[in-house]
């Protein structure tokens, strides 16, 4: 099965924001690192990228055939979504397990795992 694993930042600290990365000490900057790296080598795993924070967003709709856009996200967001992975695992379990893995998870933000539609 495959899964997208979209994880949700929330407030967690992170190399873009100083002042946020700060408060973790070196030990756990270096732990952060290092887990994204294990993550990124797990077989199975397709990485994915970072996102820009929600206020960089542009968001497109098309009504009567004009295209409008509005700065920001679509929708007011508490955990915006700060990048995703594919991983192509057994069984939902072992999505899991690697969701729980991604430091987001643990430093105040969530992962949020789905199966990809297969056609």
């Amino acid at each position: 099965m495959k899964f997208m694993l979209l994880i949700h930042q929330g407030d967690t600290p992170t190399p873009r924001d100083p002042q946020a990365w700060a408060t973790l000490s070196e030990e756990q900057q270096q732990a952060v690192f290092a887990d994204y790296k294990a993550i990124n080598m797990t077989p199975g795993v397709t990485p994915g990228v970072g996102m820009e924070s929600p206020e960089m967003a542009t968001t497109v709709r098309v009504k009567d055939g004009k295209t409008l856009t509005t700065d920001g996200p679509f929708a007011e967001m508490k955990e915006a979504l700060g990048g995703y992975l594919l991983y192509e695992a057994d069984d939902l379990d072992a999505a899991i397990e690697l969701a729980a893995r991604i430091p987001a998870a643990r430093l105040g933000g969530a992962v949020e795992v789905r199966p990809i539609v297969q056609w």
